[in-house]
């Protein structure tokens, strides 16, 4: 059976912790799409870690963890967490690398450090870790599978000095900077060959094979459904898909085998990065105060460390999402930071030039948007720790409760804190 675990906002609900308690009965994890441009932060007996290219089922020895063919595969960053959680007492977990997996070269974050730079006022907010570049790259057809690394050099060389004679033509018109150098790439090459080698592996085959012997697997999406470039809030997105239906692309499964589709939800909303935010809090004191109370140490990015958006739930985004998304079930998380409220103001519609709108709108309507919020009473208690969702506070309950029927989708986990253990099963009551 394969599960589905992906994001219905900006990214950031928390899909590595729900991913990292269901890898407790996974066999595969594997992440599908996106590249150590976000980062999943997990909390767990090891410690605290923010995996930005591995996925979150690596921290038990009878997994297996693999990076498809969808991911921008940045190979220092792979090895590097590899050893990092070795170092840190984590058992070496088992890698697979899709043979189809493209390489994330660093003149790729070369460029897209250049271009935010070039852009200036009207960049796009970018993590700068080469994500656009390197999928421009990829279907403009002139990026580097990892299959690649092992062909003749002679051919590798040829493509090398066509992609540079492309690339420094920018570099040396568009952006006045150094241009490649032929044999520093060759060199890069040849090391990326040379640490990817142990865990190269014909991805789709493995997983045929593992389908038949009727293997568990988990589907690890990155960032969420208004980051994806054809559903979200264009252009200021993300350069892979974000959905659960990429996710049989991005692996090499068939689309028909993915029979739960997990979506995880935050209790309130937050955002790295610019794009339409209708529900965000602006003024400061009150963002500040949420933003130092929420997730695990603050709303702040796992890779950037940027101080993220915050703003209230937005019940028209998340339904949006969840629909989007094709959503059979709901993580709703990071409910324990709102406890300090007297109530909870919650997004259920938008203005939009004077009409009042449930449905979420393509994003020249959306940035003309303004939220109408309804006030739901708070429950002035910390509740990290409560295993049980029947003895959460009544308004705790309820808040739950009110969302679920706002989405319109079963909520069957609550997260209450930030470890692994902070998660309740719930009945649904839809």
């Amino acid at each position: 059976m394969i599960k589905a675990i992906v994001g219905a906002n900006w990214g950031d609900e928390g899909k590595g912790k729900i991913t990292d308690m269901l890898s407790q009965e996974a066999d595969i994890i594997i992440r599908f799409q996106g590249g150590s441009n976000a980062g999943h932060t997990i909390k767990n007996s090891y410690g605290k870690f923010a995996l930005h290219m591995l996925p979150s089922g690596v921290f038990y020895d009878h997994t297996t963890s693999i990076l498809g063919n969808g991911v921008a595969l940045n190979i220092p960053y792979m090895t590097d967490e590899i050893r990092s959680l070795v170092e840190k007492g984590v058992p070496e977990p088992k890698i697979l690398v899709s043979d189809r997996a493209q390489v994330l070269m660093p003149y790729h974050i070369l460029f897209d450090e250049y271009e935010e730079e070039r852009l200036a006022g009207k960049a796009f907010g970018s993590t700068k870790s080469g994500i656009a570049p390197f999928y421009s790259d990829k279907y403009a057809k002139i990026g580097f599978q990892v299959q690649e690394l092992f062909m003749e050099e002679t051919a590798l060389r040829e493509k090398v000095e066509r992609i540079c004679a492309m690339k420094n033509v920018l570099l040396k018109h568009l952006y006045k900077k150094p241009e490649l150098d032929p044999d520093r790439i060759m060199e890069t090459l040849r090391e990326y060959r040379d640490m990817v080698a142990p865990y190269v592996c014909d991805v789709s085959a493995f997983l045929s094979d593992a389908l038949r012997d009727g293997k568990s697997i988990l589907l690890e999406g990155q960032l969420g459904a208004l980051k994806d470039p054809d559903h979200g809030i264009y252009p200021m997105v993300t350069s892979s898909s974000t959905l659960a239906g990429y996710g049989a692309i991005g692996a090499g499964l068939p689309p028909y085998e993915i029979k739960d589709i997990i979506t995880v939800v935050k209790a309130y909303s937050s955002a790295v990065g610019g794009g339409a935010f209708v529900s965000e809090i602006l003024d400061k004191e009150e963002a500040e105060e949420l933003r130092k109370r929420g997730g695990d140490g603050g709303e702040y990015g796992a890779t950037t460390g940027r101080p993220r958006r915050v703003g209230w739930f937005d019940a028209v985004a998340t339904r949006y999402g969840c629909m989007i998304q094709g959503t059979t079930e709901v993580a709703f998380t990071v409910l324990d930071p709102l406890g300090y409220l007297d109530e909870i103001p919650v997004c259920v519609q938008y203005d939009i030039d004077g009409e009042l709108t449930g449905r979420f709108p393509s994003t020249a309507k959306l940035e003309k948007a303004k939220p109408v919020f309804k006030k739901l009473p708070g429950w002035k208690c910390d509740i990290t720790g409560i295993r049980k969702f029947e003895e959460l506070p009544q308004e705790a309950r309820d808040y739950v409760d009110e969302i679920e029927r706002l989405i319109g989708f079963p909520i069957t986990y609550v997260s209450n804190g930030p470890a692994r253990e902070d998660i309740i099963k719930r009945t649904p009551k839809l």
